[in-house]
Parts: C-alpha cells; sequence; structure tokens
C-alpha cells in the first residue's frame, strides 16, 4: 500500500479547493450543486485507517429485511468443522446459497430466540428483535434499533435511510412507539433525495436533474474540478474516483430510464444491466431491477458520507407479491405450498441473492485499508423462522461487514438453547461504536452480548 503523510494534507486540500467534507461544489441551471467524494488516500493517515486529522473512517449499520419468513432446515448451513464452542466453518447451501461467493464477508446466526410473545404472526419478531419487546397497542414500545443506532453515529447530512423495493409506507424504522419512518421505494425519487433536487447540506443548496441524463450532469458541473483533481492524486485515488464518478454517471442514464418505462423489463434493462435476460412476466414487479437501483444508491451515499445508517425493507410481512414465475403469491405459497415447499424455497433463494448484490456493492467500493464493507455491519434477517407456523425459535439472521474489526465473519454459530436473540442486537449496537450496557425489556431484555461473533 502507498505510504501517505499527514504533513501538509490541508495546505494539499486548500490547493484542490477541497474542504474538511471533501466535496466538489460547481453551479448547474444557477444553482450550487455539491458531490462528495469516496475516502481518498490524499485525506487518509499514513496506515489508511483513520482520516489525516486523525478521525477514524465511519462505521456503517444496515437492516435488510424480507417478508414472510424460512424453512429453517434448508436455511440453516450443515455444521462445519468446530471451530470453537458452537461455532462451526459454514458453507453456503440451500436457501443461504446464493451467498457463496460473498460467504467470506458473511456470518450465520441460527439457534437464536426472539423472546417475545408471538401476539402478532408477521410483527411480534420484528418488534421482539428491533426493538427488545412485546408488542403493546400493535406497535413498537421504543424506538427501533436503527434509529438507537442513528443517535449515536447519525451525524451525516442524512440522520438514517429508509428504502424499500416492494411499494409501501411501511416499515420497522420507527423513532417511538407508531412513528414509522415510511421507506422511499421509488428509485429515481431516491435519486433525487440523495443526488438531486433534495441535496443540501448546512448553508449550501443544490439542484441536480437526473432527467436532463447526459445533456446535464452533476458531474458536468464539477468537470473542471474533477480533471484538475485526478491530475494531482496518486494512482490509488485516481482510480476510486474513476469508479466513483462512473458510478454517478450509470445511476444517471439507468436511473432516468427505469423512469421512463417503470414497467417493461427489456425496455428499462437492456442498455445497463445484464439482468435484462431476466423474464418480463406480465403484473410481476421488476425486483431485481429496482434491488439493484437502490442498493446502488444506498452504497454511493455511504461511500459519500451522506448517511451512515438504513433499513432496506426489501419485501413487506404478509406480502402476496408474484416472484419469478410462481403461480400463486409468496405468503399464500408459504402455508399452502405442499412440502417440502420447492416454491417458497426458490423464492427466499431469489431474496438471498439480491442482499447477496448489496453485500458485493459495499466491498467493491475500496475504501483506506479496507472496503465500506469493512467498516459496515448488514443484518439481513426476515418476520420469522418457520413461514407456515410463524415460529419465532431458530431465528434467521446473517451479518454481513466486520464493523471495522469489531467482528468475526465466515463463522456460523447455533445456540445449542435457544438463546436470547437480543443479543445479537446487543453485538451489533456495540459493534457499531454505541456503547450500550442492555437491549430489551422483559424477558427479552438481555445484558450480555454474543462473543462467538465478536472479535
Amino acid at each position: 500500500m502507498t505510504k501517505r503523510t499527514p504533513t501538509g494534507v490541508a495546505q494539499k486540500l486548500e490547493k484542490l479547493g477541497l474542504g474538511r467534507r471533501t466535496l466538489l461544489r460547481g453551479v448547474l441551471a444557477g444553482t450550487t450543486v455539491a458531490v462528495g467524494l469516496p475516502a481518498l488516500d490524499l485525506f487518509l493517515n499514513e496506515s489508511g485507517t483513520a482520516y489525516a486529522g486523525g478521525v477514524g473512517l465511519p462505521t456503517r449499520f444496515g437492516i435488510f429485511f424480507f417478508g414472510n419468513g424460512v424453512i429453517p432446515s434448508v436455511w440453516n448451513p450443515p455444521l462445519g468443522r468446530s471451530i470453537a464452542p458452537d461455532t462451526y466453518e459454514w458453507e453456503a447451501r440451500g436457501m443461504l446459497e446464493p451467498l457463496a461467493d460473498v460467504k467470506s464477508l458473511c456470518s450465520v446466526v441460527s439457534g437464536t430466540k426472539v423472546l417475545t410473545t408471538n401476539t402478532n404472526p408477521h410483527l411480534s419478531g420484528p418488534a421482539g428483535l428491533f426493538a427488545g419487546a412485546d408488542l403493546v397497542d400493535g406497535t413498537f414500545v421504543d424506538k427501533s434499533i436503527d434509529q438507537r443506532i442513528a443517535d449515536e453515529i447519525g451525524d451525516t447530512r442524512f440522520r438514517s435511510l429508509q428504502v424499500g423495493v416492494q411499494p409501501s409506507d411501511f416499515c420497522h424504522s420507527m423513532t417511538g412507539p407508531a412513528m414509522v419512518n415510511p421507506p422511499e421505494t421509488n428509485p429515481f425519487a431516491l435519486y433525487e433525495r440523495i443526488f438531486g433536487a433534495g441535496f443540501r447540506l448546512p448553508g449550501e443548496v443544490g439542484m441536480v436533474d437526473p432527467r436532463l441524463g447526459l445533456r446535464r450532469s452533476v458531474l458536468d458541473a464539477v468537470s473542471d474540478q474533477t480533471t484538475r483533481l485526478q491530475r494531482r492524486v496518486g494512482a490509488a485515488d485516481r482510480a476510486r474516483l474513476d469508479q466513483h464518478f462512473t458510478g454517478i454517471r450509470e445511476l444517471e442514464l439507468q436511473l432516468a430510464r427505469l423512469e421512463e418505462d417503470p414497467p417493461m423489463l427489456d425496455a428499462c434493462a437492456r442498455p445497463v444491466m445484464p439482468e435484462a435476460d431476466y423474464p418480463d412476466i406480465e403484473g410481476r414487479p421488476q425486483l431485481e431491477l429496482k434491488n439493484r437501483a437502490i442498493c446502488d444508491l444506498l452504497v454511493m451515499a455511504m461511500a459519500c458520507d451522506q448517511t451512515r445508517v438504513f433499513y432496506d425493507m426489501f419485501s413487506q410481512s404478509v406480502n402476496n407479491m408474484l416472484f419469478l414465475d410462481a403461480v400463486s403469491g409468496h405468503h399464500q405459497l408459504t402455508h399452502d405450498e405442499p412440502d417440502p415447499q420447492p416454491e417458497h424455497e426458490r423464492i427466499v433463494r431469489f431474496i438471498v441473492s439480491q442482499f447477496a448484490y448489496l453485500v458485493s456493492a459495499m466491498q467493491a467500493v475500496r475504501e483506506g485499508d479496507g472496503t465500506l464493507l469493512d467498516h459496515s455491519a448488514v443484518l439481513f434477517t426476515t418476520d420469522c423462522s418457520l413461514s407456515r407456523t410463524h415460529a419465532l425459535d431458530d431465528y434467521p439472521m446473517v451479518i454481513a461487514g466486520n464493523a471495522s474489526g469489531a467482528l468475526r465473519t465466515n463463522v456460523h454459530y447455533r445456540s445449542p438453547s435457544n438463546e436470547n436473540a437480543s443479543k445479537v442486537a446487543l453485538t451489533l449496537m456495540n459493534a457499531v461504536g454505541v456503547t450500550a450496557a442492555e437491549y430489551g425489556f422483559g424477558e427479552a431484555h438481555t445484558r450480555d452480548s454474543l462473543g462467538a461473533i465478536e472479535t
């Protein structure tokens, strides 16, 4: 790795016209715009582990949620070689097979139980895991875990982002009882909010209309600074900038096409996505295309430090969307499809592949001495374990990223005793920088983290 010296960094930034917030600024249609930059070697200390001023690289937290549960016997990987008490090597098989390429970046937690009263078949589990308590009057009794974490690490332009693929105004991100943070499920609107007309920083107003496509891009507004910056940084930073700006340009073109023809898979995906091969079936949502667009935006938002916390509700609980070429809606299949429920399994495998895309996209962003994923913890989970019975034991959870070295990856922890799933929540909070001595209420309360997945 190229060695850097912090000496004179401030002078270098000043010469390049860059401030501490690492933004390029320009004028578009008479309005000031700003484009965030990734973490370049130029800004980092000699070891690449912190900014030159001594501030560490940020750690992020995210949740990727899907509705309707799993089949635990097909979800849980077989126990591999024992490497510690109740901790094993694992293989990506069954429902988790789509994680094969990112297996080393993830850990599996199985055998824990959400210790809440199962009064609501698809909401009691999320209430117990994300808020640590039973539902009261049909809602969480406290703010959700993502919001507790945002209270501590969300000092960014967006305190947190809530998104989804299935259109809905509900997700489990709550700032208090019945205080839902509605997800943005339109990729184009999400783009405008982060990088377009809603792009605002303290003291600045930005406006970028991605519908202008190649005619007027936000990158065009800062092209002179971009060229000057690329000439004066090292090869590694130049490669990062190329990747960064290419990603923004591709998103502008891709989302503009999605806006022009949102229902038609071939029309909107052919120019930019290899997944255009995926069957375009009348009445079936373009889940893969939409998920990729949203994940790309989340990754870009985190790479630019626009947010450090997100909740991605891929699909709602009790949803009956027509996935793939299934003949029935997902929720109906979880209850009515005869064992061994191959259609339900195939749908969950597809959802796992969508999570794998996010993991790969985060891993592809170099940051300091690692990647964006290295500085993150992302929880992948659902609303119950065995879909048919809405069970809360053997709760399915996968964690991607090592939270800046705080978490172990590439292990499978299998609880032998229905341990409190709140231990996982407490572990994640502490891993991303929230000092919490306890988590949850009543039976779900714990003071213990899950040491098996901690470093």
